[in-house]
């Protein structure tokens, strides 16, 4: 089982600048890929960015250069630094984890419990 543990939301102005941070534990070997994925009030959750062991990311169509994940292998931490929030950017935003071979995932996937992140007008 792998835990994940978010932090760094919270209520920004519009323009402004949030960093969220997951952290893993127990078994980080079983993954190799992190992320962040949001879910607004009324619509699907969707894919915000996730990055590979290897520092392979992959975006969301809306983020268009706002946004930028890395991790911190040692540390078994994936952090999203984005920048220029939007209103449209108010969501709940949830870490996760899994193994990628390739294009597929393999084993299990893990979500974090979710953070909020209110970007007021």
């Amino acid at each position: 089982q792998v835990q994940l543990v978010e932090s760094g939301g919270g209520l920004v102005q519009v323009g402004g600048s949030l960093r969220l941070s997951c952290a893993a534990s127990g078994s980080s070997s079983s993954i190799n890929t992190m992320g962040w994925y949001r879910q607004a009030p009324g619509k699907q959750r969707e894919l915000v960015a996730d990055i590979i062991s290897d520092g392979s990311t992959n975006y969301g169509d809306f983020v268009k250069g706002r946004f930028t994940i890395s991790r911190d292998n040692a540390k078994d931490t994936v952090y999203l630094q984005m920048n220029s929030l939007k209103p449209e950017d108010t969501a709940v935003y949830f870490c996760n984890a899994y193994f990628r071979l390739g294009s597929l995932r393999i084993g299990n996937i893990y979500w974090g419990q979710g953070t909020q992140v209110t970007v007021s007008s």
